[in-house]
């Protein structure tokens, strides 16, 4: 087939289940213009390199005037949206309630709470033959953690859940109509949480909303629309890609008994499958960037304004980086993935979602040598570019204790 039409071809559903074929042909063609105009990126180097570029854009109200959609309806506009230096401006501010650069900080004093959070999971799972990755453990430990980290009651979570799965819908290569819904449930969700943190304002408690709104120093102070913008960035984010990372986990895992049974035997090579995981099958797919000016990319030129797809997980399969990069390797070193992007704005959660992907992998290591996966291909979520399981059933053995 052409591969003008991959980007109809990736997008199509059909194809969620195991997209890679696809982007091996991308791979191919190198730089790929498509039928609607924009230009798909597969090669790692070439993706690691426009990261770099200064003159792509992640702004997209930076689009020509035959790609722009409703970002001009949309006030919200989070630091991964924007370009140097409101970018370092705000996602600096995001930082400071994580603690100083280098040090242990708030995340790290979270790996107790973390691994209470997954034991108490875990606890529930036990005298179950049958549980539902996604439902049972994959969403509640991430969206548990966030909760706690910005002071957002769990028990307010069916509520911004369906915010949370709207605005995750509308970020995709062509949203259409769902991208309205996710313009009106970021503004949602972006009241809820600043009219939480002005409840605590000069009534600091130990959360990230109350960080914000009781800043000592004046250079601290976010404006109401950039506490939203912030507020929502962190909570989708912070429990979103976590549960892909773990369920995508567990079901390659499953798929790869030799090096399940190997993990359970070698705790230690638990952190480099975590990094495995994230290129073999990431979270995030692909993202797309403008570019400022016209751009070369292998031997193709670019219009301005033109949006540019990069696809992080062809990119993590390129042979031209990866040693067999089509094998599941918990051990292969030299892994520098793309599996939370490169450059100025490389992923904010990514020590969370390492440490949480940690945690939740080792605790269910023991419950899996005797699991089965129920369907396989499971159901996956519309989404392209946030790609994982709408849900995983898995039948597991009772536990001694449990019989």
């Amino acid at each position: 087939m052409a591969v003008d039409t991959l980007l109809e071809r990736i997008t199509d559903y059909a194809n969620r289940p195991d997209p890679y074929p696809l982007y091996a042909e991308l791979r191919e063609a190198g730089v790929a213009r498509q039928t609607d105009g924009s230009y798909l990126v597969g090669t790692y180097y070439d993706i690691v390199a426009l990261f770099h570029n200064p003159r792509l854009s992640s702004d997209r109200r930076n689009r020509a005037a035959p790609y722009r959609d409703l970002d001009a309806e949309d006030q919200q506009h989070s630091f991964i949206r924007l370009d140097d230096p409101e970018h370092r401006r705000l996602r600096s501010l995001a930082t400071r309630p994580f603690g100083p650069p280098h040090s242990p900080g708030r995340i790290d004093a979270m790996r107790g709470e973390i691994t209470r959070i997954t034991e108490e999971l875990i606890e529930t799972l036990r005298s179950r033959t049958r549980v539902d990755v996604v439902d049972d453990f994959a969403y509640p430990l991430p969206v548990t953690v966030i909760c706690r980290l910005l002071g957002v009651p769990r028990e307010d979570e069916p509520v911004f859940r369906e915010w949370s799965a709207a605005i995750i819908e509308s970020v995709d290569i062509r949203p259409g109509e769902r991208q309205r819904a996710g313009i009106q449930a970021r503004a949602q969700m972006g009241s809820y949480l600043v009219d939480l943190a002005e409840q605590r304002r000069g009534r600091p408690s130990d959360d990230m909303l109350s960080a914000f709104v009781n800043d000592p120093d004046p250079s601290g102070a976010l404006t109401r629309e950039e506490l939203s913008a912030t507020a929502v960035l962190l909570l989708v984010a912070g429990h979103e890609t976590t549960v892909n990372l773990i369920t995508n986990g567990v079901l390659t895992l499953l798929r790869h008994p030799d090096q399940l049974e190997r993990l359970r035997r070698e705790p230690g090579l638990l952190p480099g499958a975590v990094e495995e995981l994230l290129r073999y099958d990431p979270p995030v797919h692909m993202l797309q960037r403008v570019p400022l000016t016209h751009i070369e990319v292998a031997g193709q030129t670019i219009p301005k304004g033109v949006p540019v797809v990069l696809v992080l997980a062809s990119g993590n399969r390129d042979p031209r980086r990866f040693r067999e990069p089509d094998r599941f390797d918990p051990a292969r070193e030299d892994n520098q993935h793309l599996g939370f992007g490169s450059g100025i704005h490389i992923c904010y959660g990514a020590p969370l979602a390492r440490i949480e992907a940690q945690i939740a992998l080792g605790a269910l290591l023991p419950h899996l040598s005797t699991a089965t996966l129920v369907e396989d291909p499971p159901p996956y979520r519309q989404s392209v570019v946030l790609r994982g399981p709408r849900h995983l059933p898995i039948e597991l053995s009772p536990s001694p204790s449990a019989r």
